[in-house]
C-alpha cells in the first residue's frame, strides 16, 4: 500500500495542492481526474519519487516497485527494440549470467566430499529455483508477446529503436514498463500513441494485472474498462469516489447539487444574519444579540463551490458548400514505400453526408490513404474528389502551417466570420485556452498547443469534406466532447483517422478497416465493428479448425481410395501398420485429454492469482510457469503425433 500523506505543492506563491491524504490500495484500478492544469501529472511525479513535495510525504512498503510513465521522455537510441525490452530483465539477466558462470566453474571442481562443494551445489540450486520462479526460462517469450500485444510485428524486433517515431518508441517504453511487473503502475496518457487493437490489449492486460494501476487518461472507454476508482483534484483538494469514470460524473454532478444547496442556505442564512447586525447595530436593548450574531458569523466555516465548468458551450461548422453526390471514389488504388507495399488494388467511395471512420493497426495505411486523398502522395490507381468538393484537412503537421508571429487570438479572429467572432475567447476557453494565453504568439506554443489551435482554426473554415487525422489526441475530454458535437451536426462528410472509440462512438455510421493492405467496409458504428471483428476472428478460427478436420477425414479416406493403386500389403506388415496407427490414436486421444487438463489448471490458477497473497502468489506464479512448459510440450507431442499418423495414412 502507498500512503500519500499530507501533501502540499506550492509554486511561486501558487498552491497546487494543500494537505491531502489518500491511500492506494495493492490492487486498485485508480483513475485521476481534473481539469488541466489541477496537477494529475505532478500527483502522478511524486508517487513516482521523480518530485518532491513541498511538505508531506509518500509512504512506501520496502523494496516497492514502481513502473513509471511519463507523457515526455528520452530514448535511448543505441539498441534494436527486442534488445530494449530486455532491460525490463536486467536483474533476471544478471542472475543468469551468476549461474552459467557457477555451472562453468562447478564443471572444473573435483572437491565432491567436501563441505564448500555442497554449500556451493545449494547455492547454485537455490539460484536456479529462483530464477525458474522469477519466469527466467519464459521471459523472451513474455517480450514478443507484449511487443506483439502493442502493435510490434516480429520483423520490427530487431530494427534499431531510432528508426521509430516518438509515438512508436513510447510503445517501447510501455512495453519496459509492463514486462518489468512493477507493484504499482504509474501510466501518464498511456493510449496516446496506440491503434484500437493495442488498446484493448492493454485493457486487457491491466485488468488482469495482479498489483495496482493508477492512470491519468483523456479515452474514456480505456478508463471505464480499466478503472474501479477515479480521485478528482479541483482546486488543491481532491474527492475519492469508488466508481469509474462515467460513474464518477454522476456522482459528481450530485455531489455539485448538494454543495450548491448547502451554499444557498448558508448564504441566506449570512444575509439574514447580516441584515439582523445592520438593523440592530445601535439599538441598546439589542446589543447582546448583535454581538452574539457577529461572533456567530466569524465562527462560519463558509461553503465554498467546487469549480465546475457547466457551461454548455455550442460550435458549429459553418454551412458547407453544396458538392456532388460522391464525395471521394477510389479505384484500384496501390501504394507502396520501396519494397514495401501498404496498399494494393483497393476500391472505396465515400457518398456525401457520411461519418466514416478509418480504423486499424498502425502502419496499416490510414494515415497514408487520408494524404493520398488530399493528394499529398503519389499513388497507382485512381482517387477522385466529387463535383465542388473542398476539404478541410487535420492532422498533426497542420500546427506547422501556422503563422508563428500571430498571437492565439489573431490565428483565430483572421478566419472567423459573423456572430461566431464575438464567442473567439468561449471557444479558445474550450479548447484549454485560457486567461493570459490567448495573447501569447504562436511561436511559445507547445507542440500539444499549436495541434489544438489548429483544430479550432479548422472549425471555422467553409468546407464540405473534414479529413481528420487523430485529431483528440491533444484534447481533454470536455474539448474532445464539443468537437465531436460538431462534427454530429456538421452537414457535409467526415473522414476520421482515430483509435478513440468514445469518440467515434454515436458519430460515425460507416467504418473502414486497414487491414492485409486492403479497406473493409463494415456498415454500423464503432462497437459494432468491434463486436463484428471479434466474431469474424472466430468464425476464422471455426473455419481453419473445419478445414483441418476435413483434411483428416480426407486423408482418413485415401488408403481405401487408393489401396488399388498401390501394391498389396503382406499380413504382417497390414498387422504392423495398425498397431501404429492404434498406437498413435490412443496417444493423441491421452494427450488431448491432458491439454484440456492443463488449460483448466492454467485458467484456476490465474483466476486464484486474482485474489491471493503475494507468498500464495509466488508459489502460484511458479506452478503456472510449469503448467505453460507442460502445455507446450504436450502440444508438440500432440502435433508430432498427428503428422506421424497423417504420414503413416498416406502411404
Amino acid at each position: 500500500m502507498i500512503a500519500i500523506n499530507g501533501l502540499t505543492v506550492e509554486f511561486g506563491g501558487f498552491r497546487l495542492f494543500e494537505n491531502i491524504s489518500y491511500n492506494i490500495n495493492p490492487k486498485d484500478r485508480l483513475g485521476l481526474a481534473g481539469k488541466n492544469g489541477a496537477g494529475k501529472s505532478t500527483m502522478l511525479k511524486i508517487i513516482a519519487g521523480v518530485q518532491q513535495p513541498s511538505s508531506g510525504s509518500v509512504g512506501r512498503p520496502k523494496g516497492y516497485r514502481i513502473g513509471y510513465l511519463p507523457q515526455h521522455m528520452n530514448h535511448d537510441n543505441s539498441r534494436t527494440v527486442f534488445e530494449e525490452a530486455e532491460m525490463a530483465f536486467e536483474e533476471l539477466k544478471s542472475m543468469q549470467a551468476d549461474i552459467d558462470a557457477m555451472n562453468e566453474e562447478l564443471s572444473q571442481r573435483t572437491d565432491y566430499d567436501s563441505e564448500d562443494y555442497m554449500n556451493f551445489l545449494t547455492e547454485l540450486t537455490d539460484k536456479t529455483e529462483r530464477l525458474s520462479m522469477i519466469g527466467g526460462d519464459n521471459y523472451k517469450a513474455e517480450i514478443e508477446t507484449t511487443l506483439k500485444g502493442l502493435g510490434f510485428e516480429r520483423k520490427d524486433f530487431t530494427r534499431n529503436t531510432g528508426e521509430f517515431s516518438g509515438g512508436w518508441r513510447m510503445r517501447i517504453e510501455l512495453a519496459k514498463i509492463l514486462l518489468s511487473r512493477p507493484d504499482i503502475f504509474l501510466l501518464d496518457e498511456p493510449t496516446n500513441h496506440l491503434d484500437i487493437e493495442s488498446i484493448q490489449w492493454l485493457e486487457d492486460f491491466l485488468k488482469d494485472y495482479n498489483g495496482a494501476v493508477v492512470v491519468i487518461s483523456h479515452d474514456r472507454a480505456f478508463l471505464d474498462h480499466v478503472t474501479n476508482r477515479t480521485i478528482e483534484i479541483v482546486l488543491g483538494k481532491i474527492y475519492d469516489y469508488k466508481a469509474n469514470y462515467s460513474k464518477y460524473l454522476v456522482l459528481r454532478q450530485e455531489r455539485f447539487e448538494q454543495q450548491m444547496n448547502a451554499f444557498k442556505n448558508q448564504q441566506k442564512m449570512i444575509e439574514d444574519t447580516e441584515k439582523f447586525i445592520e438593523r440592530f447595530r445601535y439599538k441598546a436593548t439589542k446589543s447582546v444579540q448583535v454581538q452574539s450574531r457577529i461572533k456567530q458569523l466569524e465562527k462560519i466555516d463558509r461553503i465554498e463551490v467546487d469549480e465546475f465548468d457547466t457551461s454548455a458551450l455550442h460550435i458549429k461548422f459553418p454551412p458547407a458548400p453544396h458538392s456532388g453526390v460522391l464525395t471521394v471514389k477510389g479505384k484500384s488504388v496501390t501504394k507502396a514505400f520501396g519494397d514495401h507495399v501498404v496498399l494494393e488494388n483497393v476500391d472505396f467511395e465515400v457518398p456525401r453526408g457520411e461519418k466514416i471512420a478509418f480504423v486499424g493497426r498502425n502502419g496499416e495505411g490510414k494515415t497514408t490513404m487520408a494524404r493520398m486523398i488530399m493528394n499529398e502522395l503519389d499513388h497507382k490507381g485512381e482517387i477522385v474528389l466529387g463535383h465542388g468538393v473542398k476539404i478541410g484537412y487535420f492532422a498533426q503537421n497542420q500546427a506547422d502551417l501556422l503563422s508563428l508571429d500571430d498571437t492565439v487570438f489573431d490565428t483565430i479572429d483572421k478566419v472567423a466570420v459573423g456572430d461566431i467572432r464575438t464567442k473567439i475567447r468561449d471557444i479558445l476557453g474550450a479548447f484549454m485556452f485560457s486567461g493570459e494565453d490567448i495573447d501569447k504568439k504562436v511561436s511559445v506554443l507547445s507542440g500539444g498547443e499549436k495541434t489544438r489551435l489548429a483544430m479550432v482554426r479548422l472549425l471555422l473554415e467553409p468546407v464540405n469534406l473534414l479529413v481528420l487525422d487523430e485529431p483528440t489526441n491533444h484534447l481533454d475530454i470536455r474539448s474532445k466532447e464539443i468537437l465531436k458535437q460538431a462534427i454530429k451536426e456538421f452537414e457535409g462528410t467526415a473522414i476520421i483517422v482515430s483509435h478513440d472509440r468514445e469518440f467515434l462512438d454515436g458519430l460515425v455510421t460507416r467504418v473502414y478497416e486497414f487491414r492485409n493492405k486492403k479497406m473493409k467496409e463494415h456498415l454500423g458504428g464503432i462497437y459494432e465493428f468491434l463486436q463484428d471483428r471479434k466474431l469474424e476472428s472466430l468464425r476464422d478460427i471455426e473455419s481453419k479448425n473445419a478445414e483441418k478436420v476435413a483434411e483428416v477425414k480426407k486423408s482418413n479416406e485415401k488408403p481405401s481410395q487408393t489401396v488399388e493403386q498401390k501394391p498389396k500389403l503382406s499380413y504382417e506388415e497390414q498387422k504392423e501398420i495398425s498397431k501404429k496407427r492404434n498406437r498413435l490414436e490412443k496417444l493423441i486421444k491421452e494427450s488431448e485429454a491432458k491439454i484440456e487438463k492443463l488449460e483448466l489448471e492454467i485458467s484456476d490458477i490465474e483466476n486464484q492469482m486474482m485474489s491471493c497473497s503475494n507468498d500464495k502468489a509466488m508459489e502460484l506464479s511458479k506452478r503456472h510457469q510449469e503448467a505453460n512448459w507442460e502445455l507446450g510440450s504436450e502440444m508438440e507431442k500432440w502435433e508430432n503425433a498427428q503428422q506421424d499418423l497423417e504420414a503413416l495414412l498416406n502411404n
